[in-house]
């Protein structure tokens, strides 16, 4: 599986492309296939999003999950502050990291 990331042009949040356009939610993202590197230039050009690149993933019960550590980070937000992530009340979240 191959997911297709970056960051929001105004806001910098991380998102994901959901098919039809952006999420913050990696549980969102779909499937780019082989067209990802060309979406994210589409993309980038028309000024959405900034920074895009393919990454490989896994499909889960939860939905897509990241295959390298750096980008599950990147999916759930700050490690200091785990009120401040994308899953506050999942106290099992440090699993889905590592």
């Amino acid at each position: 599986m191959k997911i297709l990331t970056g960051n929001d042009l105004q806001s910098g949040d991380v998102i994901w492309w959901a098919g039809d356009g952006w999420s913050r939610l990696v549980a969102e993202a779909v499937d780019v296939g082989e067209r990802g590197d060309d979406l994210a230039r589409t993309e980038e050009a028309a000024l959405r999003v900034v920074g895009a690149y393919v990454i490989d993933g896994t499909l889960t019960e939860e939905g897509p999950r990241p295959a390298h550590i750096k980008d599950r980070i990147r999916a759930l937000g700050p490690t200091i502050r785990p009120d401040l992530t994308l899953k506050p009340a999942d106290a099992d979240i440090g699993k889905w990291v590592i």
